[in-house]
């Protein structure tokens, strides 16, 4: 459980990363994605897609 976990906060933080390329394919701003602001500085929790691409992950990784 806790393998999950760790996946899961890492694959928020890459997505985070990567988020100003991957706009493009529409990949951060799907139903789920937490967008707000705090103190003046902007943040984004792309939760939705974070389990999109851990889905495709896995399933890259079943298939080969």
């Amino acid at each position: 459980m806790l393998k999950w976990v760790v996946v899961v906060v890492m694959m928020v933080l890459v997505t985070g990363l990567f988020q100003p390329g991957l706009t493009r394919l529409r990949i951060g701003h799907l139903p789920g994605d937490l967008h707000f602001r705090l103190f003046g500085r902007a943040f984004h929790l792309p939760f939705t897609s974070t389990i999109l691409l851990s889905l495709l992950a896995w399933a890259l990784l079943k298939i080969l």
